[in-house]
């Protein structure tokens, strides 16, 4: 048997079952179904692929930061991995497994191998992991046990680790200490304020996590405000949502309200009155809402997973690692895109989608945008659409974004966005049929702006009858909507705005059950929407969308701009 060099553990326990490799990343959220561990993201090499019991490979995950609810779900069911390897740094999936263990003593293994011993066992059929190796047909890989360096605590961090300040906070920073251990942090830094992504009810273990937290006597300790939930909590009964899912999702955003939080309910918390300013240091969960905070407020927070976003809510501390510090902001790859003449809107999502791909692991640099001049709900369907596919919590764009001057490292490589990458995207993304019956806009939440382009786009003109026309937004848009006279001209054109949901915690029957095809301008819901919903997607710009909304029916073809 060979025996290669030492490797590390990140969590011990002892596991076996058959290796699945993922050559590509993956998000658990909208990636893998908690009630059967199967893989569902239907863009995914693994899709159909059922991962319980098995030694799961991949180089980190991706997307939402939710993975961490699905993970624990699985764990709790018995529906988990047998054990996650990892080939590079990964922080939501290992989150889930930490609370697992610490929270509810059901340990999963969580390993991180160098190259040699990661292509070694993903040549395995099948391994069996102890606290001390991994062995997989005629290999051996030793493993160190999880890293355990001290961290430099300040006197009230001690207080609360030692449980002066009561069980809830002991176990949020206990938990706090063990993230920060493995993703190398020497300390702790002060955080401004936050926002908990973990209100949305992906999974039964949310909210047993949530209601024991609340039950401890859990509060926040800074200013946190709320992600969107999964259901309209004022009219969830009147909708017809059956009580058997409403009524947990709705005790879920209670237990974060008891807590403290600010019930704002939207998973565009930029665009509220609390948004950071630059440098300023915040603790977020939400993939789109850390990516736009980063790169383009400038402000500075790691891509926190659900529950780790709480416990730094409660303590107001999070490990100084990552991109709170300036040098790993630093572009790793720089991506020169081919910029068409004429873009409209659909380019900004398709062009995140795109650098996602291209930059899976680490945070790029994109070159050749900067004269089309992009909004800021331009910039927010970037961001969202990039969160999909890369791992990376932030990425700068040349002339646009704060900190894109001078942001590329010496060594960083480079790769091109063709025309021809851009128009094969859009064929991946628009495999549904030419019919719909749903137009899907709000994804991540529709602001203000957003909302009177639709409205003007529909220029005083109704629905056509066949169709269903929903926009999700937070609170904040829809109240000044209202204000303008904005919202009664939607609802008279037969657009629904809901508020509370976002089109990735949506269900049925709020989701219109006839629904064979939707419609969507979100890069981020065409991506998800298909392993989300069971529907076929089209994507497209705000002008198609009204397109559709009006007849009923998608025109085939590329966009002008492309072909």
């Amino acid at each position: 048997m060979k025996t290669l060099a030492l490797d590390r553990s990140i969590l011990g326990g002892t596991a076996n079952g058959p290796v699945i490799v993922a050559k590509e990343a993956l998000s658990f959220w909208g990636g893998v179904d908690p009630a059967t561990g199967l893989v569902i993201d239907v863009h995914h090499p693994l899709h159909g692929t059922r991962l319980t019991g098995g030694i799961l490979m991949m180089p980190s995950s991706r997307g939402s930061c939710t993975g961490s609810g699905v993970l624990l779900d699985l764990v709790l069911t018995g529906r988990a991995p047998a054990a996650l390897v990892f080939s590079e740094a990964e922080d939501v999936l290992t989150l889930g497994a930490l609370i697992a263990s610490e929270m509810f003593g059901k340990p999963l293994p969580v390993v991180r191998l160098g190259p040699e011993a990661f292509a070694a066992l993903s040549r395995a059929k099948t391994a069996e992991i102890s606290d001390t190796a991994v062995v997989a047909d005629e290999v051996e890989i030793p493993i160190a046990p999880p890293a355990t360096a001290a961290l430099d605590l300040n006197d009230a961090d001690r207080a609360m680790l030692d449980g002066q300040q009561g069980i809830a906070l002991q176990q949020a920073m206990r938990i706090i200490c063990a993230m920060a251990a493995q993703q190398g942090a020497r300390g702790l830094v002060d955080v401004t304020q936050g926002h908990i992504d973990g209100c949305i009810y992906a999974s039964p273990a949310n909210l047993t996590f949530a209601e024991k937290m609340a039950d401890m006597g859990a509060q926040v300790r800074v200013p946190t405000t709320m992600n969107a939930i999964s259901v309209d909590r004022a009219n969830w009964q009147a909708q017809g949502v059956p009580e058997s899912f409403g009524d947990p999702a709705a005790r879920l955003a209670d237990a974060y309200v008891r807590m403290g939080c600010r019930p704002t309910f939207t998973c565009s918390p930029y665009l509220l009155d609390s948004a950071p300013q630059a440098g300023e240091s915040i603790a977020w969960a939400e993939s789109n809402a850390v990516i736009f905070a980063n790169t383009v407020l400038g402000a500075r927070t790691a891509k926190h997973p659900d529950f780790l976003d709480l416990c730094i809510a409660l303590t107001g501390r999070a490990p100084l690692s990552g991109v709170y510090l300036d040098e790993p902001r630093k572009a790793r790859r720089i991506i020169d895109v081919e910029l068409p003449e004429r873009v409209d809107d659909a380019f900004w999502p398709l062009i995140g989608y795109l650098a996602g791909r291209a930059a899976p692991d680490r945070i790029p640099l994109l070159r050749g945008l900067s004269s089309a001049r992009p909004s800021q709900d331009d910039l927010k369907a970037l961001c969202a659409a990039f969160g999909t596919t890369s791992a990376a919590p932030m990425l700068h764009v040349e002339g646009v974004t704060p900190e894109a001057a001078g942001s590329a490292r010496d060594d960083a490589d480079r790769v091109v966005i063709s025309r021809a990458d851009m128009a094969a995207a859009w064929t991946v993304l628009n495999e549904g049929p030419e019919e719909v019956e749903l137009v899907a806009i709000g994804s991540p939440h529709a602001s203000l702006t957003e909302c009177r382009a639709l409205e003007e786009a529909l220029a005083g003109r109704s629905r056509h009858a066949d169709v269903t026309v929903i926009v999700t937004a937070g609170r904040q848009v829809i109240s000044e909507a209202r204000n303008e006279g904005l919202l009664k001209r939607l609802e008279d054109a037969g657009v629904q705005v809901l508020p509370d949901l976002c089109w990735c915690s949506i269900s049925e029957p709020v989701f219109p059950t006839r629904t064979r095809s939707l419609m969507t301008n979100s890069g981020k819901y065409a991506h998800y929407g298909p392993g989300l919903s069971g529907r076929a997607v089209r994507f497209g710009s705000l002008a198609d969308c009204v397109t559709a909304a009006l007849t009923g029916r998608v025109p085939p073809q590329l966009p002008d701009w492309l072909s």
